[in-house]
């Protein structure tokens, strides 16, 4: 279907496939400027599909033959396919097809590509057809036997994946590497290198007792930089075992770290290539935040080889059956490494608070979709927060209904079932549900899969009552969803809303609902699946403040009606971690949406304040606990939270109360400075990164204090941390206080930073970041980064690098991008322009940046649409940006149409 001038793909029109490849022969020659691709598919029809002709996906290739078993056939070429009109009438055949293609040009990063002085590639989510011709889709899957041929002096290391079967010379300086993978994949899952690399190994015996070799491949130089990844990947063999019964299935496991790559990583069969960013880090190149993130995609990419690879997606519209569950996984691995409850806790916030910044806002904009989605034009776009964060939410609310024990008991069934083939989100939700009969997923499961049908973040509103003679007290919940594009009207979801109910003096009460005999313990799980609930509580002494949604167990705006007062309690007291650090959210939430919009003023109450005072003396908080709650709502998170934007009113609000905290709280930051000071050796576990974390937060408030007074103590002392940090973490801490203050000692600090690593490109990357989300001052940091787009060091070509000056100032600086003079859009139109003519994928991410446009006051409005206009009139603009923007313009339509239709 073509909606405008963007193809869509719909959902409701799959087929299964009219042929299948059940083995797949390659060979490639490789080199730079034309590699030779040779593949030989065992092709089968589908028996249950009528006699069609044989289409093959192709782009960019040159054809140099086809042959059906062994002989000539006729082809034609249409719509970047490759057509066979007649293929053999046998029920199998053999084809055999020769092409080449050309690396060197590759600047998309999709398909085979150089990076440095090696070949690498990226084939999901539809690379693989710009290697060869294929049927390139999930739901066909084959046994690879793979040989590559290349210089052995440039190219010493061959690999893809499976098994390495043989390895050899060849005339010419040449060698070769066959391997095979014996477990059947897609195409999306294929991958080579070939380059100059070297590896850290280590053997591993898991519970079965066979032996396993894992890889970690570096450019050299880097090896000394790969023990936490090794480290990680370890951890994640061990904890896949132990917590799903999930052994590692291949004779090697490898790693490989590539400096050009469009995504964090990629799961693709035993050898998973990764950005060098999630592989490489040293104390004194990378900080705490790095260290984590190479642990959970270390894990991410790991767990993949049972979900997402031994069993896959049937179609892209199931693509979070494999990210959603996944990112559960990892998300549930790294809580268990992180150590005790509180440290649980911190991860936990952390996941809701990237959820909350990018997953809520894409809910409710032009881009939003269910989780799996009905449509689509570019599959790259649907890589989104959805699919993958909400997606994690909607695992996670399933494993609450049924259980630790019986998640892992669905998930053994799902094993059981549809190992080693291409399934449905429904699989999986049955699949968990059968497992477990009786419980409360199992018998809502139609309704609880409106998650993956229904887009949009559901608002619950809570309202309770308190009956002082009878010691009862009722809750009312009620949940509503508004429209959105292509979904006027929302059935209700089936929402598990974890609680508990907390007295006045902060102890947490017996939970007994009205019919039952006894209490059942202090926090339980009501399912709100209508548009309105009551429960009735007995014997409550007194009015309790409700403690809902603890660890978010739900994704959902909390419309929960406390006063002030009892957000206090819930601040002081709540045994519930994540509610308490909500609650420091809500109070502080509340004043910078009200002083916004002129209702109130520009500062923090004194309770409130002295509520914060409270949290940083605490002798039995964690410091990384404290770090959290100590930090304001971000400018963006603000602004979805107001009726429209005035961007620059926001980041006034923000750094008045800001400059109040560092202000009012300066002796006490003076104490937690000193008393979180870490001795020992560096270590990136969860204490040591939250005393370094709080350190950083101090000593920014601390050098914001003194730019602001003119007391130059403190932004001397910054420096002078900065040039004695034995750590990345507390050098770059160092660093971002100066910059954040704007003080005069962060441009010598800057140059001195850029000397010292200057080599590094992912510490240069940070050097870039961390000038494009200062704290705008009179459009300085505007100036700034329109210069270093010019620095030596600076390129386009590298995602990495991109991200690190575009992105940061695009999504994470609002006010220096906001600019009334439209200088901010300008800027992003060409930047998503210049990306676009080489590497689209990378552009449309950018492009995502102008989602909420309509939210903006006037002037950014009408600029914003008039930026964003220009773009989608470029004639030669990608199918990947144009759906982007055609969407962004769109919206004003969707909107009034969806309104129209709810209101009849």
């Amino acid at each position: 279907m073509r909606e405008g001038t963007v193809t869509l793909v719909r959902r409701e029109d799959y087929l299964a496939p009219a042929y299948r490849i059940r083995s797949v022969e390659l060979c490639f020659d490789l080199e730079p400027a034309k590699t030779l691709v040779s593949s030989k598919l065992a092709i089968e029809r589908n028996p249950q599909a009528a006699p069609q002709p044989l289409r093959l996906h192709g782009e960019g290739l040159t054809l140099l033959r086809v042959l059906a078993n062994g002989e000539s056939v006729s082809f034609r070429h249409e719509d970047g396919q490759l057509v066979i009109d007649h293929p053999p009438a046998d029920e199998s055949f053999t084809l055999e097809i020769r092409n080449s293609c050309c690396p060197e040009k590759n600047t998309e990063l999709s398909g085979l590509y150089t990076s440095g002085s090696g070949f690498f590639t990226q084939c999901e989510a539809e690379g693989f057809r710009r290697i060869t011709y294929f049927l390139d889709r999930p739901d066909v899957m084959a046994v690879y036997t793979v040989t590559l041929r290349a210089d052995k002096a440039k190219y010493p290391v061959l690999l893809s994946n499976g098994n390495l079967v043989e390895q050899g010379e060849l005339p010419g300086g040449r060698h070769f590497a066959k391997w095979h993978d014996p477990f059947p994949k897609p195409s999306y899952l294929f991958a080579l290198v070939a380059a100059d690399l070297v590896a850290r190994e280590q053997k591993i015996r898991t519970r079965s007792g066979k032996e396993h070799l894992l890889q970690v491949f570096v450019r050299r130089g880097d090896l000394d930089k790969t023990e936490h990844a090794m480290n990680s990947l370890v951890a994640s063999v061990v904890w896949d075992e132990a917590r799903f019964k999930l052994p590692l299935d291949l004779e090697r496991f490898m790693i490989v770290a590539v400096e050009d790559f469009n995504m964090g990583a990629m799961e693709n069969k035993g050898l998973n290539i990764f950005n060098t960013k999630f592989v490489l880090a040293s104390p004194a190149t990378a900080t705490d935040v790095d260290f984590f993130g190479v642990e959970s995609v270390v894990a991410h990419e790991y767990f993949h080889n049972w979900t997402g690879n031994r069993i896959t997606c049937r179609d892209w519209f199931q693509l979070s059956l494999k990210e959603g569950l996944t990112v559960y996984r990892d998300q549930e691995f790294s809580m268990d490494m992180s150590g005790g409850a509180s440290a649980r806790a911190v991860r936990r916030i952390e996941d809701v608070r990237q959820l909350r910044a990018a997953q809520f806002p894409e809910d409710a904009g032009p881009m939003a979709h269910p989780v799996r989605p009905d449509s689509y034009a570019e599959i790259n776009n649907f890589y989104t927060a959805t699919v993958y964060d909400k997606g994690a939410e909607v695992v996670r609310m399933m494993a609450t209904l049924v259980g630790r024990e019986g998640f892992a008991n669905g998930m053994s069934l799902y094993f059981e079932r549809h190992d080693g083939q291409a399934v449905t989100c429904d699989d999986f939700a049955q699949a968990i549900a059968d497992a477990n009969p009786g419980s409360a997923l199992s018998v809502r499961l139609d309704a609880f899969k409106r998650w993956y049908a229904q887009a949009g973040t559901p608002t619950v509103t809570a309202r309770g009552t308190y009956d002082a003679e009878n010691r009862r007290y009722t809750l009312t919940l009620e949940q509503f969803c508004g429209p959105s594009p292509g979904q006027p009207f929302k059935f209700p979801f089936v929402i598990p809303v974890a609680m508990g109910l907390v007295a006045q003096d902060g102890s947490s009460l017996p939970l007994q609902l009205a019919g039952e005999e006894a209490p059942g313990g202090t926090s339980r799980v009501l399912v709100l699946e209508h548009p309105q609930q009551q429960w009735v509580f007995e014997n409550v002494d007194a009015a309790p403040v409700p403690s809902l949604l603890r660890g978010f167990s739900a994704p959902v705006n909390l419309d929960d009606g406390l006063s002030d007062a009892e957000r206090m309690v819930l601040l002081a007291h709540d045994s519930d971690a994540f509610n308490r650090w909500e609650s420091a959210q809500k109070l502080a939430l509340s004043r910078l949406c009200a002083a916004a919009q002129g209702l109130g003023p520009a500062a923090l109450d004194a309770p409130l304040v002295e509520a914060l005072r409270a949290v940083l003396r605490h002798p039995a908080l964690d410091a990384s606990f404290k770090e959290l709650v100590l930090q304001l709502p971000s400018e963006g998170y603000v602004a979805e939270h107001l009726p429209v934007v005035d961007p620059q009113r926001v980041h006034e609000v923000r750094e008045a109360m800001r400059a109040q905290l560092a202000e009012q709280l300066h002796a006490d930051w003076i104490e937690a400075f000193e008393r979180n000071a870490t001795n020992e050796a560096y270590a990136p576990t969860v204490a040591q990164a939250g005393k370094r974390a709080l350190v950083n937060m101090a000593l920014s408030m601390l050098c914001l204090q003194s730019q602001r007074s003119g007391d130059p103590v403190w932004p001397g002392r910054a420096y002078q941390r900065f040039k004695d940090a034995t750590n990345m973490t507390e050098r770059l801490g160092a660093l971002s206080a100066l910059v954040e203050s704007h003080a005069g000692l962060a441009e010598p600090a800057l140059s001195r930073f850029h000397e010292l690593f200057k080599d590094d490109a992912l510490v240069l990357d940070k050097w870039f970041a961390l000038q494009a989300r200062a704290p705008e001052l009179d459009g300085r940091v505007f100036a700034r980064v329109k210069a270093l787009l010019k620095h030596p060091d600076f390129s386009l070509r590298n995602p990495n690098r991109a991200r690190s000056l575009l992105f940061s100032l695009t999504m994470f600086n609002p006010a220096a991008f906001h600019r009334a003079d439209a200088a901010g859009y300008v800027f992003w139109a060409d930047r998503v322009m210049d990306i676009d003519a080489m590497n689209p994928q990378l552009a449309a991410r950018l492009a995502r940046v102008m989602d909420r446009w309509r939210k903006l006051a006037e002037p950014y409005r009408g600029a914003a649409r008039e930026a964003i206009a220009r773009v989608a009139a470029k004639p030669d603009l990608s199918g990947d940006v144009r759906e982007i923007v055609t969407r962004a313009l769109a919206e004003d339509e969707a909107n009034a149409n969806a309104q129209a239709a709810a209101a009849q």
